[in-house]
């Protein structure tokens, strides 16, 4: 009995020591390696598949969206969006309440010439796998004419859709009907001002209370206070290049942020106040601890702990093995 104990000894010890990896969180540094991405121009945090990122390439690559694992930074996925036409000018990308991923069909490179500008939204698949979905297209006009914008986001709660345009004065935050409508136009209309950036994307945090909006070189965090936003404080944000795309993590307590360019990098900082729906207000990194050690010591003393029930239980059952 001596072998097989061993066995289950050294099997168990082996759980209870083993470091959870964060990377499977989605919250660490990764480098979006697919070389058909050369553009990602915003990016969007999974809610049904833990470490994937959505993202898509600017201007007119075509009606896809790609599912990267930042884990390996590799594509997992691509799904190609039918019943859209052609996109003309993709700049954001959202997660809705609902299961849905939103596209934004937003930018303008003629600087806010086109008449109306348009989102897309499909359901995001349970499967990673290529494949084509049927997305519902929709036209957004403005209610003070014609602008370019590159930032979206839908309320996590009401389903709501928001849209930043791009400025270099700063713009403005532009809310949409309380439902979009697939048939005519839905217009938006501005809500508060966003001043003092040149808005490339925004995110709000996965329980509604925070939204930030960066530019290429910064970033300002909001109380959304019921989308009549209150500046908060001005972010750092990591030089990767041409700044593109900012995302909070699944559980709020991170921001990524991501640049265009082939092999682009995507790095994390801090959320202010944590954001996520679980997390106190005030909470950063879960990676680390009150006395700014880097983390790993307190999953060893929790690893530690465990061992010892492990060995406690072990003795335990061979000593009954014995009497047996």
């Amino acid at each position: 009995m001596r072998r097989p104990f061993a066995l289950l000894a050294a099997a168990l010890l082996t759980g209870a020591l083993a470091v959870p990896a964060s990377a499977a969180d989605g919250d660490e540094k990764f480098t979006i390696k697919d070389p058909r991405i050369t553009e990602s121009s915003g990016l969007a945090a999974s809610r049904q598949h833990p470490g994937i990122y959505w993202t898509h390439n600017d201007s007119d690559d075509g009606a896809y969206l790609y599912a990267v694992d930042s884990s390996t930074g590799e594509t997992v996925a691509t799904i190609t969006m039918s019943g859209v036409g052609s996109p003309r000018d993709v700049e954001a990308i959202s997660m809705g309440p609902d299961g849905q991923i939103y596209v934004g069909d937003i930018g303008d490179n003629l600087g806010g010439t086109w008449p109306y500008v348009w989102i897309y939204r499909l359901p995001e698949p349970k499967n990673l796998r290529d494949q084509t979905i049927k997305a519902t297209q929709y036209v957004v006009k403005y209610s003070d004419g014609a602008r370019d914008a590159e930032s979206l986001v839908v309320h996590p709660k009401t389903g709501r859709v928001y849209i930043v345009d791009k400025n270099e004065k700063g713009g403005h935050l532009y809310e949409g009907p309380a439902r979009l409508s697939p048939s005519g136009s839905n217009t938006f209309r501005p809500v508060a001002a966003v001043p003092d950036l040149e808005a490339t994307d925004a995110t709000l945090s996965p329980d509604g209370e925070h939204l930030v909006v960066r530019s290429y070189f910064g970033a300002i965090a909001y109380d959304w206070n019921g989308g009549k936003i209150k500046k908060k404080e001005r972010l750092g944000v990591p030089f990767l290049g041409q700044g593109e795309s900012v995302t909070y993590t699944a559980d709020g307590k991170k921001l990524m942020y991501g640049a265009e360019g082939a092999d682009s990098p995507v790095e994390p900082q801090d959320a202010p106040g944590g954001g996520g729906s679980d997390a106190p207000s005030g909470s950063g990194s879960s990676a680390t601890s009150d006395g700014g050690g880097d983390g790993l010591s307190g999953n060893l003393k929790t690893g530690a702990i465990a061992a010892g029930a492990v060995l406690i239980a072990l003795f335990g059952l061979r000593r009954l093995m014995r009497r047996g």
